[in-house]
């Protein structure tokens, strides 16, 4: 017996996720325009390496203040 359940797709990346959030307005939407901008960005990667990846790049607080915001939506998914 499977016991996986396969009905589900499974879920994007949060890299991924945010860069389909260009339109959304405000600071997350300036996170994921920016970081469709950037060539390093991690768009396969998970919260952890997209933070380390802001930490990296020095960004900004409001940068960091949007990436919690958008993790609240993610999970939310």
């Amino acid at each position: 017996m499977d016991m996986l359940d396969r009905s589900s797709p499974a879920p994007l990346p949060f890299g991924t996720w945010l860069l389909t959030q260009k339109d959304k307005g405000g600071l997350i939407g300036q996170l994921a325009t920016g970081a469709a901008a950037d060539r390093r960005f991690p768009k396969h990667g998970d919260i952890g390496q997209v933070r380390a990846h802001l930490t990296a790049m020095q960004a900004d607080g409001d940068m960091h203040a949007a990436i919690d915001d958008a993790e609240l939506d993610y999970l939310c998914l």
